[in-house]
């Protein structure tokens, strides 16, 4: 069980909030540009502080919205949801190390990882941090494992937690490449687990994923599928209609006459039952689309997303096209470009046609990125995760957060996670290939107050598993957030 931290963090976290970062350059109209300073030059104010030099006010295409004009066709943008929120980015360790991590968050506000071989006899970890939520200062929150099963499941190779929106219930996904898939809940908090149930007997499998929705199923609440690399030119799916005891077969996870490759980015559910997922085109792989099952997990359909003038990424995680859904069933996409750049678009229409991409990069010149992962609150709300190469194989931890996306200019607000000084990472490539903690993939969640938890790993640190989020900041839902103290080296 670990509790923590000290002063000195604090201090030293709200040493960097006080850092102001720099203005330069002269757009627009003298009168607009005097305006535009005065809303960012101010709007820390109630903070008691300056806009901290890890966050940043941008446009798509790593337009500084500090150095533009806000007016479009004759009215300000930075109005009603689209208006700018005093932000700082911060983390918290979980005291344990974790690789490839995925992420949950249940009602009573406690957050999970997972955590590779550090739970009973070597078996993959379930790491619940209770206090993190709502707390004062950083010594209140604990981490402690919670993966307490009679005969504990051996280590797997691709460790998966998943917590559903709809009903609490926690699966502990593991996937064991040679010996099939088990899959095993909780619905009290992790006190006590069910399982193991056989989930697949493919003799290889790899780059797992799972989710729920509220498309009705017989025996619960819910219907649960699975998706996953097989010995097929596409993933393979299977669903659960009684939460987990039971799967169906195995079927396509695309057209069948598809030819996309099998791995995928993650799943996701949609309020209205749909499930989401992301990968490489079924052209033989070329550009991503989002594939869209309406029949639980049934048969899918392609989406092909606007990548035309972006391309796609020629990385160890290319393939990984992320989708999410927000309250009113809009789906938000988010790739990784030719370039390295991060690059979003949305659908009004579950997949039909697609918005214009947007590149969200902060104005800071990153390098590159990689290790997308995406999740949005209410109507278009959104947020996105991943890393980026600051310069000199840098390797830091990034969110950038829309609250309306369907603005005629979305503002974007980017904030680093870890300070300067403070890499995640510094091997090179590292956000381009398998790398340390981070393995082939992240995860990101919402909770219920419309907070965003990037997780994922500080390398540099020991590859201790890292909540990366919003220490101050827009909401992803309707009520303002609630400010947290700062984390940072000192919680590992």
């Amino acid at each position: 069980m670990l509790g923590r931290h000290n002063v000195r963090v604090a201090a030293l976290g709200i040493v960097s909030l006080l850092l102001m970062a720099s203005l330069s350059g002269c757009f627009g109209e003298e009168e607009a540009l005097e305006e535009d300073t005065n809303i960012f030059g101010a709007l820390c104010e109630d903070a008691g502080s300056e806009i901290s030099n890890t966050t940043w006010y941008h446009y798509s295409n790593s337009t500084d919205a500090m150095k533009v004009s806000d007016v479009f066709n004759g009215t300000s943008v930075l109005i009603g949801n689209n208006a700018p929120i005093c932000a700082a980015g911060t983390y918290y360790g979980i005291g344990m190390t974790t690789f490839e991590p995925t992420i949950g968050v249940t009602s009573l506000d406690n957050l999970y990882m997972t955590s590779w071989g550090n739970g009973p006899v070597g078996s993959t970890a379930i790491v619940r941090c209770s206090g993190m939520l709502g707390m004062a200062n950083v010594s209140e929150y604990v981490c402690e494992d919670v993966y307490s099963a009679l005969l504990p499941v051996a280590n797997s190779n691709d460790p998966y937690v998943y917590v559903d929106p709809w009903t609490d219930r926690i699966m502990k996904f593991d996937m064991h490449a040679l010996l099939g898939m088990t899959v095993e809940w909780s619905d009290n908090e992790g006190q006590s687990w069910t399982g193991p149930s056989v989930a697949t007997g493919w003799s290889v499998q790899d780059h797992q994923t799972i989710a729920s929705s509220p498309y009705p199923a017989l025996f619960h609440q819910t219907t649960w599928v699975f998706c996953v690399n097989g010995n097929y030119p596409y993933p393979v799916c299977a669903t659960s209609n009684d939460g987990g005891l039971t799967w169906g077969p195995e079927v396509p996870g695309t057209p069948t006459d598809c030819e996309s490759g099998g791995l995928t980015g993650h799943i996701t559910g949609s309020e209205n039952g749909n499930f989401y997922r992301g990968n490489r085109g079924c052209n033989g792989g070329e550009g991503y689309s989002i594939y869209r099952s309406t029949n639980g997990g049934l048969t899918w359909t392609e989406h092909p997303l606007p990548t035309e003038d972006s391309g796609t990424a020629e990385t160890w995680n290319f393939e990984e096209a992320q989708v999410a859904t927000d309250s009113e069933d809009n789906v938000h996409a988010f790739w990784m470009g030719f370039d390295n750049m991060p690059y979003y678009a949305y659908s009004r229409d579950e997949g039909a046609t697609w918005s214009e991409p947007m590149m969200i990069a902060p104005p800071i010149g990153l390098n590159g990125t990689g290790f997308p992962v995406i999740t949005a609150g209410s109507a278009g709300k959104v947020a996105f995760g991943y890393l980026g190469d600051s310069g000199g194989d840098t390797w830091n931890g990034y969110l950038t957060v829309i609250t309306d996306s369907f603005s005629e200019m979305p503002l974007m607000t980017t904030v680093q996670v870890n300070g300067w000084g403070d890499p995640l990472d510094t091997s090179a490539g590292c956000g381009y290939n398998r790398c340390g903690g981070f393995g082939d993939f992240n995860d990101i969640v919402i909770d219920q107050h419309g907070r965003p938890w990037f997780g994922h790993a500080h390398n540099v640190g020991g590859e201790i598993g890292i909540f990366g989020t919003l220490a101050i900041g827009p909401t992803l839902r309707d009520a303002p957030l609630q400010p947290l103290p700062l984390g940072g080296p000192g919680t590992l």
